[in-house]
């Protein structure tokens, strides 16, 4: 009990302190200026160079099959790669009406050890696991794009527009952890036909995992 009111008295003696500082330097910061802050160190981080590809991958692409952006298309036996990456964020006009949700029902990620990113999920299926080199995030493909669809692109998800072009567009060497499931992609996909790129995904799902036909016609 005597060591609670020597607390008190202790919180009573700051706060006579503070009260007698009206004069001083002392200034009180906003919250507003709080997320600003927290924003523009953010912001500060995303600029980061990101090494390029390394001089074997680049050489190793010479002459594999290219996508409509020039880019090699590889084997998925082949986990390092050379990939073109762009930027996306959930306040831009065409995701709007989908919020914070991504296309595999969930959440979009932004943490400091998982991020997420969209792709054509038939180069790259809903749950795929990645790295690039240069940065420490683990990054997982929940999401997808019409502008992606037939293209080994990648979308990384940004949290805000500012982020979003910071990171612009970049082709950087990608390490393939884990490859995710064609099946739950045909089965998400199916229920979606009535867009043009999900059938497309679609049938180039089926055209590579034939036995998947029948998940496909649910």
């Amino acid at each position: 009990m005597t060591f609670r009111f020597a607390n008190i008295g202790t919180l009573a003696l700051a706060i006579g302190l503070l009260a007698s500082c009206g004069n001083s330097d002392l200034t009180v910061i906003p919250k507003s200026k709080i997320n600003a802050i927290a924003h523009a160190r953010e912001t500060k981080r995303e600029s980061f160079q990101v090494a390029g590809p390394s001089s074997q991958l680049m050489s190793a692409a010479i002459g594999k099959p290219r996508d409509k952006h020039g880019m090699p298309v590889y084997a998925f036996s082949e986990r390092q790669r050379i990939a073109r990456t762009t930027a996306y964020t959930c306040s831009e006009d065409d995701h709007l009406i989908y919020g914070s949700k991504n296309a595999a029902g969930t959440h979009l990620r932004y943490t400091d050890r998982v991020r997420s990113a969209a792709a054509d999920w038939s180069f790259y299926p809903v749950g795929t696991t990645f790295r690039i080199k240069g940065l420490p995030h683990l990054y997982v493909i929940d999401d997808y794009g019409s502008a992606l669809t037939g293209t080994g692109t990648i979308d990384i998800y940004k949290p805000n527009k500012e982020t979003m072009n910071i990171w612009g567009r970049r082709n950087v060497e990608v390490q393939i952890v884990q490859w995710g499931s064609f099946a739950r992609s045909a089965q998400i996909l199916s229920g979606r036909t009535g867009f043009e790129h999900c059938r497309r995904m679609l049938a180039n799902i089926v055209r590579q995992q034939p036995s998947l036909a029948s998940v496909a016609k649910r």
